[in-house]
């Protein structure tokens, strides 16, 4: 441990891994997306061996970004709108109200995005202001059909579904940073709130476990880094098992979960092919599969952030989500200077990045303001009171 951190530096190292966290997902998400429903036969045939290896620019000069870093933007708006509400007006819905009324303004952006964007109605998120969030990007079916049932449900609850799908996972990395950052009480806090804001769209435990799992992840990295701890990715991997096994453990399908996992970290460790070890791994649909991909490729290429998002994209399944989860993960470990490390213009190539960056410094700082206080932020009111920043 490294003694005498001061209270700027341990803001640095929040800040710059929860950067790194959120442009992490984002790329890997955008490397991924081009190649997302490719076989890693076609993949190949059209990029060569390597696979896809760099960002591809879209039609606005930008690497586009696909649902995964939509709904997890819109995951840290929801959270940082609930603080606020909470800390100003002293009382506060429960954070899943919010998390799904941001989850429903989402939803909006793909249905009637035209309607919606820049409308009159009270909303929970700023970033439906952003026309560039609107685009329909292979919105998961289960998110979108759990999302559209539940405007006729009386109160937030579990989603009805059985589905185990990648959805709730890959979201559900700003609830780590957010806990971090010291905002919730501690990483079992932010294991329980990423099962429950998974489960808001995907009702089978494993499709929430993984969350859980991913949220505590995050949280412990970040949380070892600020104090000064070394960070050791295998040491990380165990413990958060650890609080997840203690969490969920008694749960009929607990022991499959923690099964792929010690197969991700087993493979890791050997001198195998990527594209074979995944195979093993399953190719990243449901949950539990997506995590382990990307915990595998994370774990393996711990210490080079553009190979491991690399060896997380190019196989036969969803390369998005499997991209954007290790992004998430290594992204925090290696921070925002490590993402950048091999490609300084990287943190810009992702369409909205601005936005991006925009969040990740309020999941860091938080609402500055309380209740009668007598410090009056305008531009934090108007994202996370009125919601109306960004407005043309």
């Amino acid at each position: 441990m490294i003694e005498n951190i001061s209270k700027e530096e341990r803001k640095q190292i929040l800040s710059d891994s929860i950067s790194g966290c959120l442009f992490g997902g984002a790329i890997g998400d955008a490397l991924g997306y081009p190649v997302e429903f490719m076989s890693y036969r076609q993949i190949i045939n059209k990029y060569g061996k390597p696979g896809i290896t760099e960002l591809a620019v879209g039609k606005r000069g930008k690497a586009e970004i696909s649902d995964d870093t939509q709904m997890t933007l819109f995951t840290a708006n929801g959270l940082l709108f609930a603080q606020t509400q909470a800390r100003l007006n002293g009382v506060s819905k429960p954070l899943g109200v919010h998390l799904l009324n941001a989850y429903r303004e989402w939803y909006k952006t793909q249905t009637e995005p035209q309607m919606f964007y820049n409308d009159d109605q009270p909303h929970t998120c700023w970033i439906h202001n952003i026309a560039a969030l609107h685009s329909s990007r292979a919105p998961g079916t289960t998110c979108m059909s759990a999302l559209a049932a539940s405007f006729n449900q009386s109160a937030y609850s579990r989603a009805a579904n059985n589905s185990k799908g990648c959805g709730g996972v890959m979201r559900i990395a700003p609830v780590g940073c957010f806990g971090a950052a010291g905002h919730l009480t501690d990483e079992t806090a932010s294991a329980k709130y990423a099962a429950e804001f998974a489960a808001l769209t995907h009702g089978n435990p494993l499709g929430y476990i993984p969350a859980a799992f991913t949220g505590c992840m995050i949280h412990k990295i970040i949380v070892n880094k600020i104090n000064g701890n070394s960070v050791d990715l295998y040491d990380i991997t165990a413990d958060t098992l650890q609080v997840t096994r203690e969490l969920y453990g008694d749960n009929q399908y607990y022991p499959a979960f923690e099964d792929i996992i010690n197969r991700a970290v087993a493979l890791s460790k050997q001198h195998i092919d990527d594209v074979d070890a995944i195979s093993r791994l399953g190719q990243g649909w449901v949950a539990e599969e997506a995590l382990a991909v990307a915990l595998y490729a994370a774990l393996k290429y711990r210490d080079n952030f553009k190979n491991a998002l690399i060896c997380a994209v190019n196989h036969d399944g969803d390369s998005d989500s499997t991209g954007a989860i290790a992004g998430n993960i290594l992204g925090a470990y290696v921070g925002l200077y490590g993402v950048a490390a091999q490609d300084t213009n990287i943190i810009t190539k992702p369409e909205v990045y601005d936005v991006i960056f925009e969040l990740a410094q309020d999941l860091t700082d938080g609402c500055p303001m309380r209740k009668d206080g007598p410090h009056r932020d305008v531009k934090w009111a108007l994202k996370y009171l009125y919601c109306n920043y960004g407005r043309i």
